[in-house]
Formats: structure tokens, sequence, C-alpha cells
């Protein structure tokens, strides 16, 4: 199952897909972020693990442009202990190559880092490899 989420201009910022073969959510960001989007990106990753649990997350952030830093207290404080208590226990995260997107997903790591096993990869199939590593 795949569930896009879209702007108010009808341009999509999040595709959220249920990988089944080897089980973990995949969800790809594109563009520009705002703390509305991330918001509700994250709620809808805990609405999925909630409904089918799964203790890992693919967060693919190749398309994503720009800074969230603005998100990081929402993350850290409110989505984190949501994610964790829907069960994920795996966050892969590939990095964006835009130099904003990669400080703000640094600033994030070093804030949720130690809540469960979170790694951060320049390629998507290194995230996809580590994932299917862990049980």
């Amino acid at each position: 199952m795949t569930t896009s989420l879209l702007r108010g201009d009808g341009t999509v910022y999040l595709t959220v897909e249920r990988n089944q073969i080897d089980n973990w959510i995949h969800a790809r960001w594109h563009g520009r972020q705002t703390l509305s989007t991330i918001m509700d990106g994250g709620l809808t990753y805990v609405d999925i693990l909630r409904a089918e649990p799964c203790a890992k997350l693919l967060n693919d952030h190749r398309a994503l442009v720009g800074t969230f830093t603005e998100a990081n207290d929402w993350i850290q404080q409110v989505w984190t202990p949501l994610i964790i208590n829907a069960g994920l226990r795996y966050f892969a995260q590939v990095v964006s190559p835009d130099i904003f997107s990669q400080l703000s997903i640094e600033n994030l790591h070093m804030r949720i880092g130690d809540q469960f096993q979170i790694q951060l990869f320049n390629s998507l199939e290194g995230a996809q490899e580590w994932l299917r590593g862990q049980s």
C-alpha cells in the first residue's frame, strides 16, 4: 500500500510505502518541507505502524531540499515517543545531497540517536542493506 501526501498546490511532498517483502516502511520526502508537512508526514508513519506494526523505517531524503531544523523539537518531543510506542526500533536515514538538509538531519540525529537504532546513509542501497541486517 502506498500513501502520498500533497501540498495545497497538488504536488507530492511525501510518499509512504509499506514494503511487505523486506518488512519496512519506505518514506520518500520531496522538495521543501514545513513544520506542518513534517508533522502530517510523521503522524502518517505513526498511523501506519499502529495499524500494522513494523520495526523498521527507511526514511529517504534524496529529493528533499532545504532545512527542517524548526521541526526537530516536535520530532524529538512528540513524534519520537509516539513512533517508539508504535513499535519502531530501526531507523535508516538516507541523507539529502542538500547541505541544509544534511545539517538538519545531523542535528536531529544528535537529539534522538539514543532513542532507537538510527543510522545515516549517503545511498539508498546502504540503508537497505543495513535494515535487512536488523531483526
